[in-house]
């Protein structure tokens, strides 16, 4: 049995999320039954991440094991192939030790997420990023941004169903960068709670839109409490951009 390390981009938009769900189409789903097709073989995927439906990777991890011996360009071809034409593909595969776990052995995880400020409705980014028509303050939000760098408690940006042990996360990366209409939002860390990308962006949002001071945004963060997040920002303007190992 052979380990292999795969990387994979999506669309989310269209789909339930990463992991199987009885309720709709997930993106391990669609893996599974085009690896099974090209190869005639059951294979797990085992993703680095869990991403909500109508979240977007970029270049999303996963792991499989493989009993047959497989060629690099054939095999991302064949899947790839038998995917069609659901908005998911292969990038890349890689040979890996069998103590190696796409999700376990991860170091860093990456996202992005996609601002677009302006009046004019979206036709390129449609369901690809969040449009905002009121005008942010970025120099505010930049300000807000950083107070999350560092080792917290990151209740306040904890959804309700989240099963991690721990609220603790340590942020090694919260940066915003603003080019014309399009502000990029950037976050890593090891790892991250459910929903607490999207609960952070929905939180200094509000301190764009002058709803919050930095200072009412610090009370709530530091607060600990569900109730003082904002609301959440849309799933389909987040990217699951690297992960490193």
């Amino acid at each position: 049995m052979q380990r292999y390390q795969i990387k994979i981009e999506y669309d989310g938009y269209k789909y339930v999320g990463w992991q199987y769900q009885k309720n709709g189409l997930s993106i391990q789903e669609i893996l599974e039954k085009a690896i099974y097709k090209y190869l005639n073989e059951k294979i797990k995927v085992v993703g680095a991440g869990r991403t909500d439906a109508k979240v977007h990777a970029i270049e999303q991890s996963a792991h499989i094991d493989i009993k047959k011996k497989i060629k690099k360009d054939s095999f991302i071809s064949g899947v790839n192939y038998f995917i069609g034409n659901h908005n998911v593909s292969i990038l890349d595969l890689k040979k890996r030790k069998k103590n190696f776990h796409a999700r376990h052995s991860a170091k860093r995880r990456t996202y992005h997420y996609l601002i677009i400020n302006r009046r004019s409705s979206l036709a390129l980014h449609k369901n690809r990023a969040w449009f905002v028509k009121k005008k942010l303050n970025t120099i505010l939000m930049k300000k807000s941004l950083k107070l999350l760098i560092g080792t917290h408690d990151f209740s306040t940006f904890r959804a309700a169903s989240c099963e991690a042990k721990s609220p603790i996360k340590t942020l090694e990366k919260a940066e915003l960068v603003k080019k014309r209409d399009t502000i990029k939002i950037i976050f890593s860390s090891k790892s991250f709670l459910q929903q607490q990308v999207r609960s952070m962006v929905g939180s200094i949002k509000y301190v764009g839109q002058k709803k919050w001071t930095i200072t009412e945004f610090k009370k709530k963060f530091k607060s600990k409490k569900r109730f003082n997040c904002a609301p959440p920002a849309p799933a389909s303007g987040l990217y699951l951009k690297k992960v490193l190992y």
